[in-house]
């Protein structure tokens, strides 16, 4: 292969790219630099690293957003390398608060990796320390058990700490029942599930009555439960949700002119990437909008839902994040005005050195 011939034609621009030998595995990068990087690698020149002696042929694929460049590599990766791609695809996975039903008395763990079965994830937090305070903080609020053991009530159970603080309601006691300990559980979920806003409804209407009533001392009651409630929200990050309505579109610059690239995902899985043309021969953008996206979702398998949501936290937690995120439930008017946003950026010329 002429190698010279397809550095010197390699757009200096960002890819993902793979070299391939004679033999064994291929060179898989990324890159925002393609020519300068295969000259490195390539190149007659190359001194330090150069796979020149032993290439046989070069694949890549341009692309115009990180996102994009991560999401091809993480499948070229699994594609080149089914056995080892996680050497490759350094993913660092986001820690989930699990609320476990399979239990007779369900209580929550703070985990790193979603599993089938019978229970409920909320999340991703981008650090364990987050997802744990917000658990403690948020269980201050009810009375689910915290112990991890496989609970067998007894009257003569010694119980602990929580239960004497009134945090618990004693189910190793046998204080409760089955169907009044699980009324607590739908409480708890209701309020993850809702952001708290069941709850904060609730005390808000709670306080305003007691205020009409003239009952102060009770409104004033209510009135520091809320702020309670609002300084726990508070802990969630950005993403956090129930795991069943974690998606949204990303809306991030695409390789053609007049184009932006949407990246779907739902329930935590990526979705096909769309081309979306700017221009709709008499359309509006927010007709168009709705025959783009109503097509019926896709899902993958529960490991492919743990790497999806790795990649979202990954990029959507750095530094080095482009275009922009529009939570689900995905508002119309959000969308038309993030994707006007993304195509003037991409539109906006690049700062050219003195002298050029």
């Amino acid at each position: 292969m002429d190698f010279d011939r397809l550095i010197e034609e390699a757009p200096d621009s960002p890819a993902v790219f793979a070299i391939f030998a004679e033999q064994g595995e291929p060179y898989l990068a990324r890159t925002t630099l393609l020519r300068r990087r295969l000259k490195r690698l390539l190149g007659s020149q190359a001194k330090l690293f150069s796979l020149r002696a032993v290439a046989r042929n070069v694949e890549y694929v341009l692309t115009s957003s990180r996102l994009e460049s991560t999401l091809l590599h993480y499948e070229w990766a699994k594609k080149f390398f089914p056995d080892s791609w996680t050497r490759h695809v350094r993913l660092r996975s986001p820690s989930w608060i699990r609320l476990i039903l399979s239990n007779e008395f369900p209580r929550t763990q703070v985990t790193s990796r979603i599993s089938g079965g019978s229970s409920r994830y909320f999340g991703p937090f981008r650090t364990r320390a987050a997802a744990e305070l917000f658990e403690n903080q948020c269980l201050d609020l009810f009375q689910l058990r915290r112990c991890p053991e496989d609970l067998n009530p007894a009257p003569e159970h010694p119980g602990c700490i929580y239960g004497e603080m009134n945090h618990c309601l004693r189910p190793c006691q046998m204080a409760v029942s089955v169907t009044e300990y699980s009324s607590e559980v739908k409480r708890v979920s209701e309020f993850l599930v809702t952001g708290g806003q069941a709850m904060c409804s609730t005390i808000s209407a709670a306080r305003d009555k007691a205020s009409d009533a003239l009952e102060f001392e009770d409104a004033l009651r209510y009135q520091k439960r809320l702020e309670k409630v609002n300084e726990v929200l508070k802990l969630r990050d950005d993403l956090t949700t129930d795991i069943d309505s974690l998606g949204g579109i990303a809306v991030l610059p695409a390789r053609e002119n007049r184009f932006v690239r949407l990246q779907p995902m739902t329930a935590g899985w990526w979705q096909p990437a769309i081309d979306f043309p700017l221009d709709g021969a008499g359309m509006s953008m927010d007709s168009r909008l709705k025959a783009v996206l109503d097509a019926e979702p896709a899902k993958g398998t529960i490991a492919e839902r743990n790497e999806h949501c790795s990649l979202l936290t990954q990029w959507y937690s750095s530094s080095f994040r482009d275009g922009e995120w529009i939570s689900a439930p995905v508002s119309y008017r959000k969308l038309v005005r993030a994707i006007n946003a993304v195509a003037q950026s991409a539109s906006r010329p690049e700062p050219q050195p003195e002298g050029s």
